[in-house]
């Protein structure tokens, strides 16, 4: 069973979570800072090197019709760039819903993400969603 780190991609901040395929879950970590798209890749690889993850999953933004968003590029490139350093499998999963959900979670006590940044709770739910998906074996 693989444990994997989850990905809110922005230009400005980025959202990370952690799931474990043994328990199905996700929990969100942390909000990395980025300065006009370019990752704080020391913070990723810290992240990286403590979780010690079997693969990587991004969200991707789509519009409501499937097309690409005007950020689709970036992510991919930013998908392009964890593999390369990372040397590890990178899954790309539909984030439309995930930012909207993130928000109305924050906003819920019970859930246990108050206080948590939304990109960390969004890359949660785009973990989540992945996990929720795709088989374990």
């Amino acid at each position: 069973m693989r444990t994997l780190l989850g990905f809110d991609f922005g230009l400005q901040r980025i959202g990370v979570a952690v799931g474990q395929e043994i328990t199905g879950t996700a929990t969100a970590l942390r909000t990395v800072t980025a300065i006009d798209g370019r990752p704080d890749w020391e913070t990723l690889s810290e992240l990286v090197q403590t979780w010690r993850p079997d693969a990587l999953v991004v969200g991707l933004p789509l519009h409501a019709d499937g097309s690409a968003a005007d950020i689709t590029q970036a992510v991919k490139r930013f998908m392009r760039q964890l593999e390369g350093r990372f040397h590890l499998p990178v899954y790309g999963m539909d984030e439309r819903l995930s930012s909207r959900a993130a928000e109305d979670l924050r906003k819920q006590p019970q859930q246990g993400s108050t206080g948590k940044a939304i990109d960390a709770v969004a890359a949660r739910i785009i973990l989540q969603d992945w996990l929720e998906t795709h088989d374990a074996s």
